[in-house]
């Protein structure tokens, strides 16, 4: 190995690779290492041409400048120090490492004992595998320079939000009318036809799964499968490769500005949480070579053991300034450079947890909080992980907005037809403020949902009654046992009229109440063509058709996809949904009435009533707000049909049918404020009236 590179001190900042007229500076930090080499391959990035000896600075960065480098310079590092398990330290230089701030990775990563450093004793005595070299099977950091994104963001308001979560890959891999090799790509979601797909929803938002590079888990490649979802991140600035056509970083940036000119914003699902270098016995890749006892948190009794807040082996150290520094640089670079509109946070209590507990004042959300750039886009957190103190619904300051599994739940179970709801589905339908308005937030402060990746789809959620993850090779063990589903009569598809057509009422009534609901709603992708996993509510690791959806000429006629729009478009035609505060008795711009079937007010014993599933969301405009309808929702989830009282107001004389949920099309979309509409077993109706001005001005 000859080193033709002449090489100087360099700087200490910024972290990772940096293009100058000079050449490209190298800045990584290690703060328990005796000895860091960077590694520079040539341009296939097999053969390794020279090793370059970088000098310890301050604050513990290593840094140098190779003279003359320039973009496409392949690289990895060597990191020298003591392999010391049982004080945390797992320093290795056998093994080749990624830069943490690479911007591109080139080559592939193969799961074999080469990256291992410990191994159980049962299969291999791990010294022997400390002593092999792992480069040949090591993606090599890539030098790239590339621009700050320059589109015009649509900078939509959270109140007219709403969110499509989508899969990449899935999302178009089967779409007929994309060209085929942007298919399952990035750049598939910014073709026309996928556009027009989302316009056609009203989708203001698209939420991607995890973009970031990752990897699939050795016990996944064991049995023939892969990590479909991708949460087990390998870098956290590398657009994941496969979703690129040429391994070229930019067309991410190409995707999302194009959306950006059709007024669709992009939120990334990001898992700052854990990486892909496991537990003890999993690779060395980067943060484990470099720093083990810093990057990750570490039993203190035994840091031989990590702490497995996650789930998945080990958990990142946001308590570490460094490793704060990482990830806030992380989400700077996915907004200034890849030009993304938000995030939704993976497992998001780990980043606010101390040692001694979840604190709304960690140092991460402090830092978000006061960042120009952070603080103004789009922060949503998945408020739950199986650490201590791990559910955190509500918990999160008052910038955060939050999936809200209370919502998914009640709503589930009100219209699978749980009795004694009727006061929690209220609540939930109202925004959730028993959750939000502690700490001044509103309504847009609860991501509601029905479905999501994780769980059964919207039609299986009304087919089948048992989760089948039989295809995941875990004995049906893995996924949630209870989902608050039903199956109707007979568990999976079946060709019973009857059945058939209430599983739609049902996926209607559940979207009804979504995207009718005072919060922001999030439809999982494919519930606008009743898409199915079979009944498997853990598809993590099937990368096949139970994952990707299926579209074809006929997709936009399913009924579903028409009601979506349908009610996309109530949602907007009325004012209350743009509501920043909580709509209370008070308030000076809208009166909200919960009516009994009677067209009356709700009493006391209406709402203790378990046996009672009807019930009337009414929302008359005051004369602040000007030419607005009044809005009316009756909710029937029992068994049987329901007579409801339209409400008699002396400034509505008539009601005119919007939409319902039931599959006979009304004879009559005009009633009187006297008439009684039959609404029928667990089924909804919505309707507006004209607010008439009295001749004094009032109303």
């Amino acid at each position: 190995m000859s080193n033709v590179f002449e090489f100087t001190a360099g700087k200490p900042y910024p972290l990772g690779s940096t293009l100058s007229p000079q050449g490209v500076n190298f800045a990584v930090f290690s703060a328990h290492a005796t000895r860091v080499e960077l590694c520079l391959f040539d341009a296939s990035g097999h053969s390794e041409i020279a090793r370059l000896p970088l000098i310890k600075g301050e604050q513990h960065i290593w840094h140098g400048l190779v003279l003359g480098a320039k973009a496409g310079l392949l690289y990895g590092y060597r990191v020298h120090g003591p392999y010391m398990p049982e004080l945390g330290h797992r320093f290795n230089p056998q093994k080749l490492l990624i830069d943490p701030y690479a911007r591109s990775l080139q080559g592939e990563f193969n799961w074999s004992n080469l990256h291992c450093v410990e191994l159980p004793e049962s299969l291999v005595d791990s010294s022997s595998v400390r002593e092999l070299d792992s480069a040949s099977d090591t993606p090599k950091s890539k030098v790239i320079g590339l621009t700050p994104y320059d589109g015009i963001k649509p900078a939509i308001s959270w109140q007219e939000t709403v969110i499509y979560e989508c899969h990449v890959r899935g999302a178009t891999l089967q779409h007929p009318l994309i060209s085929s090799v942007n298919r399952g790509k990035f750049l598939g979601l910014a073709e026309p036809v996928f556009i027009e797909h989302l316009k056609s929803l009203g989708v203001t938002t698209i939420e991607l799964l995890p973009c970031h590079e990752f990897i699939s888990e050795r016990f996944l490649v064991d049995k023939g499968l892969s990590n479909y979802w991708g949460y087990n991140t390998l870098n956290f600035f590398t657009p994941h490769r496969e979703y690129l056509v040429d391994n070229d970083v930019s067309e991410f940036q190409s995707m999302v500005k194009i959306l950006h000119q059709h007024d669709i914003e992009v939120i990334i699902d990001v898992v700052y949480n854990h990486t892909a270098e496991g537990n003890s016995f999993g690779p060395t890749l980067c943060y484990r070579g470099l720093d083990n006892s810093n990057y990750y948190r570490l039993d203190t009794q035994n840091p031989r053991n990590y702490i497995n807040d996650t789930g998945c082996g080990n958990t990142i150290n946001i308590n570490h300034p460094r490793v704060l520094q990482l990830i806030l640089d992380s989400l700077r670079y996915w907004v200034q450079i890849m030009g993304v509109d938000g995030f939704r946070f993976d497992l998001a209590p780990i980043l606010g947890r101390q040692y001694s507990g979840f604190k709304t004042r960690h140092a991460f959300f402090q830092a978000i909080n006061q960042d120009p750039i952070l603080s103004q886009v789009k922060l949503i957190a998945e408020p739950w992980d199986i650490g201590p103190g791990g559910y955190q619904l509500g918990g999160f300051p008052i910038a955060w907005r939050e999936w809200n599994d209370k919502y998914r739940d009640t709503m589930r179970r009100f219209w699978r037809g749980d009795s004694g709801l009727l006061p929690e589905f209220a609540q939930r339908l109202h925004g959730s403020n028993d959750l939000f308005e502690h700490n001044g937030r509103g309504p847009s402060a609860s991501i509601n949902f029905i479905t999501a990746h994780d769980g059964f789809t919207l039609a299986d959620l009304v087919t089948y009654e048992n989760k089948h993850n039989l295809d995941n090779g875990e004995d049906n063990k893995d996924g949630h046992s209870e989902n608050y589903s039903a199956n109707y009569g007979q568990e999976g598809p079946c060709h019973d009229i009857d059945i058939t057509a209430m599983r739609l009422q049902q996926q209607k009534n559940l979207l009804l109440t979504l995207l009718l609901s005072q919060g922001i709603p999030m439809v999982c992708a494919g519930s606008e063509m009743a898409h199915s996993q079979h009944g498997n509510n853990n598809a993590y690791c099937q990368d096949n058709k139970l994952n990707w959806l299926t579209f074809d000429n006929h997709h936009y006629a399913h009924p579903l996809h028409a009601f979506i729009k349908q009610l996309v478009a109530i949602r907007s035609r009325f004012l209350v949904y743009k509501k920043q505060d909580f709509l209370h008795h008070n308030d000076p711009d809208f009166a909200l009435t919960w009516l009994s079937a009677h067209g009356e007010a709700m009493k006391a014993g209406d709402w203790t009533n378990e046996s009672n599933q009807q019930l009337g969301y009414l929302i008359e405009p005051r004369a602040s707000i000007k030419q607005q309808d009044a809005l009316l929702i009756l909710f029937n989830a029992a068994n049987d049909t329901h007579f409801f009282h339209l409400p008699a107001r002396d400034s509505i004389q008539s009601w005119q049918l919007l939409c319902t949920t039931t599959a006979v099309k009304e004879l009559r979309a005009d009633f009187t404020s006297s008439d009684t509409i039959a609404v029928a077993a667990k089924s909804c109706w919505v309707l507006s009236a004209v607010i008439q001005e009295h001749v004094d001005g009032t109303i």
